[in-house]
């Protein structure tokens, strides 16, 4: 059995990422301090209660998942921005990208009674249509509360990340990310990973940011969950991870719906995202 490794918030990127690609998971302590943690709640926690729990086994009867958080709270903006595990993303995904983009958004309320959720992956998003040798996204779940072996802490198979994917987990290779809050797991799309059973009285509160290639279709769309008006007065950064940007050249452009009096160009260059004028730009040759 290969146990799931924690490690403190200064550790060096490149063991991160080397742990990653191993194991497939990941648990750094302590990233952010406990009242910064208390102001995530505070902003989330009234959409949260407003969220209807799960219509099946998958998604949870008894689990509530928000979502839309960049749109509806800074304090998450900030999360999602977090320089350390931006860091680690990148580290782990760009060999596989010009850049990398905000996949999800969500908080996970796994209530009382609520079930241990099934063993999967997350790169089945995509289906089964990428190959094996490429690492579609790094997902972070951030512990907004305790998380233990009774409350629903996330089940993980480290090591799975490099099985062949009709091998199934038995169970002493199942791990528990307990972690403190501040505390954040990161693991990959390709381990085999879950929601954990909560037989403890009282909620766990995660808040679960995905990053994946640029490349690729976002599972949050998040041009919608955060749509123009208010992507707009974000940080050119934070447009950039929402997908306000060109994956590549010519791979996300816009034809703008309201042409202004000079002739410009369909193809909009990288540097044509929101609150940014684009440069003047020609069209394609020979096309």
């Amino acid at each position: 059995m290969t146990a799931l490794q924690t490690l403190p918030v200064d550790v060096d990127n490149d063991t991160v990422v080397d742990l990653m690609r191993r194991d497939g998971a990941v648990i750094l302590e302590n990233v952010i301090d406990r009242n910064t943690i208390d102001g995530v709640v505070a902003e989330v926690m009234p959409f949260v209660e407003k969220t209807a729990t799960g219509r099946d086994d998958f998604t949870g009867r008894s689990t509530q998942r928000t979502g839309a958080l960049v749109a509806r709270s800074p304090a998450c903006r900030a999360l999602v921005m977090q320089q350390r595990i931006l860091k680690a993303a990148r580290g782990f995904l760009l060999p596989f990208a010009e850049r990398i983009v905000l996949h999800l958004t969500q908080t996970i309320h796994i209530l009382p009674g609520q079930g241990a959720q099934m063993i999967h992956r997350d790169r089945l998003a995509w289906g089964k249509h990428l190959p094996p040798s490429i690492e579609p996204q790094l997902n972070t779940m951030w512990a907004l509360t305790d998380f233990t072996l009774d409350n629903g802490a996330t089940r993980v198979v480290p090591g799975s990340n490099g099985w062949d994917w009709e091998k199934r987990a038995e169970p002493d290779e199942i791990c528990q990310a307990q972690m403190s809050k501040g505390s954040v797991l990161l693991y990959s799309g390709s381990v085999l990973h879950s929601g954990g059973e909560n037989r403890s009285n009282e909620a766990r509160l995660g808040l679960n940011i995905t990053y994946c290639l640029g490349w690729l279709r976002q599972e949050e769309n998040q041009y919608l969950s955060c749509p123009p008006h208010i992507a707009s007065t974000l940080e050119p950064e934070l447009q950039e991870l929402l997908g306000y940007t060109m994956g590549n050249y010519a791979l996300g452009y816009y034809s703008d719906p309201e042409p202004r009096d000079e002739v410009r160009s369909d193809i909009q260059p990288p540097e044509g995202v929101l609150g940014r004028r684009p440069r003047k730009e020609s069209r394609f040759e020979g096309v």
